[in-house]
């Protein structure tokens, strides 16, 4: 079924309205159109709601937590109500704490900081950087890497397994992905939330490539935290969230030593300083916060609630069906993978082609359809290696081309959309890509500073 056949049906929305949708590009081939933003999955555009609801806040922007101006009071309160509304979007409990921080990779290496003592994490190679790497900062926690699944199930026994079989037994964190930032694959995030709380661990999931796709609520998932950034969100004002269990945070050190993570400082007769801290979440959120990321995020959840979750997804499986669909009848065209065809998905697919340079094509898709896609590893360098059926060791850089455009590179292409994805985008894709393979690139290109680019 066509994307307009199923966008007809009533319980599938329209796109929302997003920024820069009436961005205009010039072609390599001559003349200009409209860009099509295909590399959601690296920062969606910002909902038109979201710019407006910031514009409008704007003139009254102040310092939170630190004036009794009307501006600091307004900021103050704000802020403190857009923790509220994420708390809901997210589900929380009443105990659960919201923390704002810049990004998810500022989360999860908040979290990482928290960490008791002699915590052993357990993570699957094919996580993204921000969610594979920060256990590694601390020396006394422990990580167990475990290898990539290839299926749901399989997932959730190589997890049992491992935590059945730690020693010592202590306190356990699971590091896991509601979605693939490079397959878009669905994770059993619930069935593996039970087998961590079965075996005494916690879970943290990260949400970045789930949660502007699905509703994401926590006890649901039954996840003890989650972590996500505003820009994948369509709020791209440089502000994340870190959200859940409070214990571990209210028992830790500060992530950040400074105003407003403190609540009492006093001298001591010794000559040093006493402190007493703050028990919230203002614990881990010292300085000066980002007020208008908070509260773009905040515009965001609510947007996306107004909106129907139901029927935004239902669109979205329309046009990952069309996508799906139009890239199968490219035979030079390999769609990545690692839980089969019929795994389910959001909007995210990497693929390759036969006989192209990813970089390569990529850029073509930019200079001469004016076409915004990602090419490289996508800081999941270990998972896409999987994926190509490359050694370990073998090297490639993310996102820079290691071998000239038509030789075979350790990169791949990804196409990802979401809520504010025109059809016409998704066509235009399809019909480039079939065009590049058959017909080639009409321009010359060459590498430049680790970039593919059109020769001039």
């Amino acid at each position: 079924m066509s994307v307009s056949a199923v966008a007809a049906d009533r319980s599938v929305c329209a796109p929302l309205p997003v920024l820069g949708r009436d961005v205009r590009v010039p072609l390599v081939t001559g003349g200009e159109v409209d860009y099509a933003a295909l590399d959601y999955a690296a920062s969606a555009p910002a909902l038109q709601r979201v710019w407006d609801d910031v514009a409008a806040y704007a003139p009254y922007y102040g310092s939170v937590h630190r004036g009794a101006g009307y501006l600091s009071q307004l900021s103050t309160d704000l802020f403190e109500n857009s923790r509220r509304t994420i708390a809901e979007f997210l589900g929380c409990g009443a105990e659960d704490q919201v923390v704002f921080t810049r990004s998810t990779t500022d989360s999860l290496n908040l979290l990482a900081a928290v960490l008791p003592q002699d915590t052993r994490v357990f993570v699957f190679e094919t996580e993204h950087h921000a969610s594979l790497l920060p256990w590694e900062q601390r020396a006394d926690v422990a990580v167990t890497y475990l290898n990539a699944p290839r299926t749901p199930q399989q997932a959730v026994d190589t997890l049992e397994k491992a935590l059945a079989e730690r020693e010592p037994y202590g306190p356990a964190l699971v590091c896991v992905t509601g979605a693939s930032n490079v397959t878009g694959e669905l994770w059993p995030v619930r069935e593996l939330a039970a087998a961590a709380h079965a075996h005494g661990a916690r879970i943290v999931l990260d949400a970045a490539q789930l949660v502007p796709h699905h509703p994401v609520d926590l006890a649901e998932l039954d996840v003890d935290w989650v972590a996500f950034s505003g820009h994948k969100l369509y709020a791209p004002f440089g502000a994340g969230v870190l959200a859940g269990r409070a214990d571990w945070l209210q028992d830790a050190a500060p992530y950040l030593a400074g105003g407003g993570a403190s609540r009492k400082v006093s001298r001591r007769t010794d000559g040093g300083v006493d402190v007493e801290w703050h028990t919230t979440a203002a614990r881990h959120e010292a300085g000066s916060p980002n007020v208008i990321g908070a509260y773009a995020i905040a515009s965001a959840c609510r947007a996306l609630s107004e909106a129907g979750f139901e029927g935004l997804v239902a669109r979205e499986q329309a046009l990952i069906t069309r996508v799906r669909e139009g890239l199968a009848e490219v035979p030079e065209v390999n769609v990545l993978s690692l839980f089969g065809e019929d795994a389910s998905r959001v909007g995210v697919l990497s693929f390759v082609v036969e006989g192209w340079n990813s970089s390569h094509f990529a850029a073509a898709l930019s200079a001469e359809y004016g076409i915004g896609v990602r090419d490289g590893l996508f800081c999941a360098h270990p998972l896409v290696r999987t994926l190509l059926g490359s050694e370990p060791q073998e090297p490639g850089e993310c996102g820079a081309p290691d071998s000239a455009p038509g030789e075979r590179s350790l990169n791949a292409i990804r196409v990802s959309f979401g809520a504010g994805t025109p059809d016409e985008h998704v066509e235009r894709f399809l019909r480039a890509v079939k065009e590049l393979v058959t017909d080639g690139a009409r321009w010359n290109y060459r590498t430049e500073d680790g970039r593919c680019v059109p020769a001039v």
